[in-house]
């Protein structure tokens, strides 16, 4: 499908240089991990490895003296992991991640900041065309409005992470990215910090997607994440512009299916479901062009979404449905728009990662999935689901991976050939 390949090619481009792992409701997973500090004792070979990064900042510019002084008497950080940890984002149901992401609170201190700064944002839409509730809606989900920030120093986080991680090129990456910033003179070293996974200010840029897209809104000096919330916002703008934002085109809405709704595409023109009499959930026209694509995360029973392709900008920021969509519905909630109008199904069993990973290897086994088998369902699996769905006859094929859809599934596997 072509849009799920524009969005991973979003992944791999824009949210590669950003891999924001930061924020507070929707960090992955190296962010969530705490071990204890007893777990990570310091280590002998961590000055000689620092060394082995000289000639990767030298051949970046950095000065000899910025290298030194940003390395002088550093011990590696205890508390950062040498694994990886369960990600909320996948692994909490989106019910209960949309209702911590958009809390009335949260809500609330949206609206203030949308209101505080409407003439800037007003400024920011007409520059970059994405909208203010859009930007103000993401500043809450990464840092709670610059509440959680992070206070470990980014060099120290990113280069025991990158002694630990070796693995992991992008730590490495990272870190001769920061030593750039410090070279440059953008931010005084006891200013930048932020998460212990090297995230940084209001946007949880990385330090390679604060040279690439942080700003500073009036041009008055090197952009400054941290303290000055126009220039975050811009930042933010910024970024989703370039990752493919278009100006004009809602994320999506919520809407409402009609009785006996044909379940035969989960992809079709905003027009061709509006003709099959799709409305919007607040009653908001629905676009008169480009192509939607329907979500049911809690399958035909629960609430409802058209994605537009600005929904997939959104996955740039962060893989995941869950932080998308609420992201989305907060931006919603700060400009004043209802909040949810469709119900999630009582007593809806929640799949493991297991669970999930054993959908994706029936389907892959069966020719109707070719991606990763990870325990995540995205559109692919879900497009995977529905295509089980339909050569299966099951009605609704509403593409949503059930305790059902697994029986069934092991079912098919086991019947003998022919039938």
């Amino acid at each position: 499908m072509r849009r799920i390949a524009r969005s991973r090619n979003l992944l791999l481009g824009s949210a590669l240089a950003l891999f924001v792992w930061g924020g507070t409701e929707a960090a992955p997973a190296l962010e969530k991990a705490q071990p204890s500090p007893a777990a990570a004792p310091a280590d002998s070979g961590f000055r000689q490895f620092l060394q082995t990064a000289w000639p990767l900042a030298q051949a970046k510019g950095v000065r000899r003296a910025t290298f030194d002084a940003a390395f002088e008497g550093m011990e590696p950080d205890p508390a950062a992991p040498s694994a990886a940890s369960p990600q909320a984002e996948f692994d909490k149901p989106l019910k209960s991640y949309l209702t911590d992401a958009a809390s009335p609170q949260r809500i609330s201190r949206g609206g203030d900041v949308l209101t505080k700064w409407k003439a800037d944002l007003a400024q920011i839409e007409e520059r970059f065309g994405v909208p203010g509730e859009i930007v103000v809606a993401a500043y809450g989900v990464e840092t709670d409005f610059g509440r959680a920030m992070g206070g470990k120093d980014i060099v120290r986080s990113l280069a025991s992470l990158a002694y630990r991680r070796q693995d992991r090129a992008l730590f490495l990456d990272e870190l001769i990215a920061a030593l750039v910033i410090l070279d440059k003179g953008d931010v005084d070293r006891a200013k930048m910090r932020g998460s212990w996974a090297g995230a940084m200010g209001g946007p949880q840029f990385m330090p390679s997607a604060y040279l690439k897209y942080a700003l500073s809104y009036d041009g008055s000096g090197p952009p400054d994440i941290w303290d000055r919330p126009q220039d975050i916002l811009a930042s933010i703008a910024h970024f989703l512009r370039q990752s493919g934002w278009r100006p004009g085109l809602p994320w999506g809405m919520e809407v409402v299916l009609p009785a006996g709704f044909d379940f035969s595409s989960l992809h079709r023109g905003f027009p061709a479901f509006a003709a099959l009499g799709v409305v919007s959930a607040d009653g908001r026209p629905l676009p008169a062009a480009g192509e939607a694509t329907l979500f049911l995360p809690s399958g035909a029973a629960g609430p409802a979404f058209l994605l537009s392709e600005n929904y997939w900008v959104l996955k740039a920021y962060n893989n995941s449905d869950s932080y998308a969509l609420s992201l989305a519905l907060l931006g919603n909630r700060i400009l004043g728009r209802p909040g949810l109008q469709g119900r999630w199904p009582a007593g809806e069993i929640a799949m493991s990662r297991a669970q999930k990973s054993e959908i994706q290897t029936l389907l892959r086994t069966a020719g109707f999935y070719r991606g990763d088998i990870d325990g995540r369902f995205g559109q692919a699996s879900r497009d995977a689901i529905h295509a089980f769905q339909v050569s299966a006859r099951i009605d609704p094929a509403d593409g949503f991976g059930s305790p059902d859809v697994l029986k069934k599934l092991k079912e098919q596997a086991a019947a003998p050939p022919g039938r």
